[in-house]
């Protein structure tokens, strides 16, 4: 069997990916043509097959699409952030190209979406407008908007609490919501964390003012760990992956160092508690491990680099089902690929 598959979603550049969390052969790409910055964007389902990689169905919207997330409810469903700021929801089997439900509350770029894994009935989105609003695919209106007032481009629900929504955003901070506290004053804030405590790279001078201090930059990405319910991975401009565990978010737990150029996604494991993948705008895919799952315990490293991607790698996600090796990666040079991380695996 081949290592790798590849699809091109020619015409329009490579956004997000995620695979389907009810068919280990379906995957969804959000692109956008133009490289994001004007145009249409587009949705692809797409199914992994013996002889390669086939287009199910593909939905075309007005403006970019950023990301997208499946349906917990509907195995046929999916939702999208778009850049005019409308949220779509989309179904496989419906007729046309139409969306089964259409919101326009966001007034900036939509640029991430995450569905809820717990309750399963409510999904978040985050935009550059400086919110985070929440969703039921049921509803005409959003349910409730958490102000971040700052440009926010990663959201998530945390997936062992129906309740918790995290955020990383230009400002350089994890916001931590529980909608169980009283809205009060802080909308449901129970932790702001800053993300910038650590310098850069030895050497570089990226990310410091003339007195060499760190100064903050872009957070794009965050993640949950999977396993460990209070460790959170996040990255951005200064090319650094920091975990934080939020009992104790003075500081980062481990630092990984690599990537020549901003962290743009991040994904923890589904299979393995120490291991996360990343994509940056160095083009490249890399497997990391935090180190915790050695004994005796080994720092933070990498594990595999992917850097067959000719333009900044975008998105990238787990296969949730069968072998932990199997993983799905878009850029913008419009190629999906969907890869055995074994061959690259380091020694």
């Amino acid at each position: 069997m081949a290592s790798m598959f590849e699809f091109r979603t020619t015409g329009y550049n490579g956004y997000a990916v995620k695979y389907s969390s009810y068919h280990m052969d379906q995957i969804a790409v959000a692109t956008a043509a133009n490289f994001g910055l004007v145009g249409n964007g587009r949705l692809y389902i797409l199914r992994l097959t013996g002889a390669g990689i086939v287009a199910l169905r593909q939905f075309d919207t007005q403006d970019a699409v950023y990301d997208t997330a499946w349906s917990e409810l509907n195995e046929n469903q999916l939702v999208v952030g778009c850049g005019d700021g409308s949220v779509k929801l989309f179904d496989a089997t419906a007729p046309g190209n139409s969306p089964v439900q259409n919101w326009h509350e966001h007034s900036r770029e939509v640029y991430a979406t995450s569905w809820n894994l717990v309750t399963k009935d409510t999904f978040a989105t985050s935009s550059w407008d400086g919110s985070i609003k929440l969703w039921s695919p049921a509803r005409p209106t959003s349910i409730l908007t958490l102000p971040t007032h700052s440009c926010t481009y990663s959201t998530a629900f945390s997936p062992h609490s129906a309740s918790v929504v995290s955020s990383v955003s230009s400002d350089s901070h994890i916001r931590i919501f529980d909608l169980r506290t009283p809205a009060s004053a802080s909308n449901h804030l129970v932790q702001l964390i800053p993300i910038h405590g650590a310098a850069p790279v030895p050497g570089s001078n990226f990310g410091t003012n003339n007195n060499n201090r760190t100064l903050p930059s872009e957070a794009l990405t965050h993640d949950w760990n999977k396993y460990r319910d209070t460790v959170i991975a996040t990255g951005g401009v200064d090319q650094i992956i920091r975990t934080f565990d939020t009992r104790m978010p003075r500081q980062p737990t481990n630092m990984l160092r690599g990537h020549d150029y901003a962290v743009r996604k991040l994904a923890w494991s589904p299979h393995a508690s120490d291991m996360l993948m990343s994509g940056s705008y160095d083009m490249s895919v890399k497997i990391w491990t935090d180190g915790t799952a050695d004994l005796p315990m080994r720092p933070p490293r990498a594990l595999a680099s992917m850097e067959r991607h000719t333009e900044f790698a975008t998105g990238v996600d787990w296969c949730l089902f069968g072998t932990q090796n199997w993983v799905a990666s878009t850029s913008w040079d419009s190629r999906v690929l969907v890869w055995d991380i074994t061959p690259h695996m380091r020694p």
